[in-house]
């Protein structure tokens, strides 16, 4: 009864302030044929996201998506079907099933969740980011020999299986720009870097996943806002309020 009783509770991420990067207008990616709106994609709301903007996002945005994806699929021919690339993705993931023996997803997610935890939490460092990232850089080689049980009904573990694997390139992107970005704005907090940096406003952080399996992260040039705005975009949370 939490009305007489102390409740835990404990905070968690529950938002991407960053995302797939896509055309404004038409929420393509730069994938041709690829839309994308709402968490997974570059969004609009800077280094915070107020409480109830995601509707907004994604009914705005998602409308955007939608429209142009249908504009694109009646305009353009579905080209044939690479069957050799179908077979190789079928083949990964039924290979999760197929081995003898493996590391478990399930303790391979509460590994992934306490590094997280541990090294990318609320509050960041440098060394708790260096050694996050090296802890995930050596989860990846487990997680390619994750095994899941071979039941042929419901099966979460195959799925969670699965997911691992998006699931420690969506956290390694997270861990290395969180070192890259040398200030502490919005949901975003370094101890060693706790003041606004104006400097960060000029770039984005773009971070890409090389074919090799390795990610980069680059520091991107950002279009200057038009006059009328530039005085809120680059003021600092003080001088905002002391307007």
């Amino acid at each position: 009864d939490i009305t007489a009783d102390a409740m835990e509770v404990g905070p968690t991420l529950y938002y991407f302030m960053g995302g797939i990067r896509v055309n404004h207008d038409t929420q393509q990616t730069n994938v041709p044929g690829l839309f994308a709106c709402g968490e997974c994609a570059a969004g609009l709301h800077g280094a915070n996201r107020l409480g109830g903007n995601s509707l907004s996002d994604l009914l705005v945005f998602g409308k955007l998506a939608g429209e142009h994806a249908s504009d694109y699929a009646s305009k353009n021919q579905f080209k044939e079907i690479n069957s050799q690339a179908v077979e190789s993705i079928i083949r990964k993931n039924t290979n999760i099933l197929n081995r003898e023996d493996g590391p478990n997803p399930y303790a391979l997610n509460k590994k992934i969740q306490s590094v997280m935890n541990n090294h990318v939490g609320i509050v960041r460092e440098e060394n708790e980011l260096k050694e996050g990232i090296a802890k995930l850089n050596s989860l990846k080689e487990e997680i390619k020999n994750v095994k899941a049980d071979s039941a042929s009904q419901y099966n979460p573990g195959w799925n969670l299986a699965i997911d691992i694997n998006n699931m420690i390139v969506a956290c390694e992107a997270v861990a290395k720009s969180a070192l890259e970005r040398k200030e502490s704005r919005g949901g975003h907090t370094r101890i060693d870097f706790p003041d606004e940096n104006k400097e960060c406003l000029d770039f984005n952080l773009v971070i890409k996943k090389d074919d090799d399996g390795s990610m980069h992260v680059r520091k991107e040039p950002r279009k200057q806002p038009p006059d009328e705005l530039s005085s809120i975009a680059y003021a600092t949370l003080e001088e905002l309020e002391n307007a």
